[in-house]
């Protein structure tokens, strides 16, 4: 169970440094807007935060890859 784990976790953690990259190349933190209003919160606070959206939304995509090409023996009768 560990070892599908970590076939999840690590490439989704290389590529939310990756997105984090391409998206603030583009984007500066301080020239967003929520909602018509400014941050108030620093440059690095918000490449922090974004880094764990980004980590958590691929790790799901991962982890959805990983449950849909179990077996369904696997699936209906986890090993716990």
């Amino acid at each position: 169970m560990t070892k599908k784990w970590m076939w999840i976790a690590w490439p989704s953690f290389l590529m939310a440094g990756v997105l984090e990259l391409l998206v603030f190349a583009v984007i500066d933190p301080q020239d967003m807007n929520w909602f018509g209003q400014s941050f108030d919160i620093s440059r690095q606070a918000v490449y922090t935060l974004s880094f764990f959206v980004f980590w958590l939304v691929i790790s799901i995509a991962g982890a959805l890859t990983v449950i849909l090409s179990l077996p369904s023996h696997e699936v209906n009768h986890p090993h716990f």
